[in-house]
């Protein structure tokens, strides 16, 4: 299914989109005391309520923006939109999200704090798009001994240093790791504070204006870095049709992307604050799996998806993210999927 192509709105321009957030239903229970009230009043404003997916700026994401765009997402449905992945898991735990979109380590790493989640869709796998930067005159990995270097705490960071520190022959010693959040990178560089990092898009793409060059990417660690749709177990039942249907929104918007890429590439720009010309390289280093590959992806307990999520719970345990490895119990489910009943 394709979508109807309105006229781009020009540069700098930005689609202004209605609050779209609903009042929450009061339930019941006045007698009670305010404090005692909160759960149920929680519980119920979740029953009621549409889907509230908590998202941040990222390539892979685009499709739900570019669906909105199209009024192909669900009208009920809210983008609750933050800086970084933390107020995505923070929504979540708090109960304010349904939903979140997150990289299969976040997901794994909300499970082991108490946030059962679900994963029902993968929106793309890394393929380029997680990278090394550094400053110029640091040619190679080696060079990175004696550096700093800013990280964003979580499995992919430490997965990708990991990597390049076995490519390098490099011990971890050699190295001054900085924890420096996604959204801070950019400000970090400017002010010289680190001489290399490990980030993603949009922010690598600002950083290479900056001058810094690519090193190390995830090309180097094909199908290990997964961002999915992942759900609050709790609540996946009673909002599994609207999830479909968001669902059914993201495939479309990939139908978009294939069949329109200009125009996509135009409205993912705007929206990142960069040139078409450096989106297409940003949406180049990422994989964008179909519908019969989420359902591969899903279905089955021995899947790649499944295996990645493995390695990755080995390294964040041996990285002292996660005290045990998680099971797997509940971790995937593709009844979101289209066709699925």
């Amino acid at each position: 299914m394709s979508f109807q192509n309105p006229r781009f709105v020009p540069d700098g321009a930005r689609l202004v989109v209605p609050d779209l957030r609903r009042r929450r239903f009061i339930c019941g229970l006045a007698s009670l005391s305010a404090l005692a009230t909160l759960p149920v009043l929680a519980a119920c404003a979740a029953s009621q309520r549409a889907p509230v997916i908590a998202i941040h700026h990222w390539i892979g994401y685009e499709t739900l923006y570019l669906a909105r765009d199209f009024s192909r997402l669900p009208p009920e449905v809210e983008l609750r939109e933050g800086l970084t992945a933390v107020d995505s898991l923070q929504a979540l735990e708090t109960g304010a999200a349904d939903a979140a979109c997150l990289t299969l380590d976040e997901v794994l790493h909300a499970r082991a704090t108490g946030v059962a989640l679900t994963v029902v869709l993968v929106f793309n796998v890394s393929a380029g798009a997680d990278v090394v930067l550094a400053r110029a005159g640091i040619e190679n990995l080696a060079d990175l001994s004696g550096k700093r270097i800013g990280v964003e705490k979580g499995a992919v960071g430490a997965l990708m240093l990991a990597k390049m520190q076995e490519e390098a022959g490099l011990d971890a010693s050699a190295l001054t790791v900085i924890h420096v959040p996604v959204n801070l990178q950019h400000a970090a560089w400017e002010a010289g504070e680190i001489d290399a990092v490990v980030t993603y898009e949009p922010t690598a793409t600002r950083l290479m204006r900056a001058g810094a060059q690519r090193l190390f990417d995830s090309r180097q660690i094909p199908e290990t870095i997964f961002d999915v749709l992942a759900v609050r177990s709790d609540r996946l039942d009673r909002q599994e049709n609207a999830l479909r249907r968001i669902a059914t929104s993201h495939f479309d918007a990939l139908e978009h992307i294939r069949g329109n890429r200009q125009d996509a590439l135009y409205r993912i720009a705007a929206r990142h604050n960069v040139s078409a010309e450096e989106a297409n390289r940003a949406l180049a280093g990422i994989v964008l799996p179909t519908l019969s590959a989420n359902r591969a992806f899903l279905a089955s307990s021995g899947s790649r998806l499944s295996r990645a999520a493995g390695v990755l719970s080995a390294v964040m345990t041996e990285q002292g993210l996660l005290a045990n490895a998680d099971a797997g119990h509940n971790l995937f489910s593709d009844c979101c999927l289209p066709g699925s009943v």
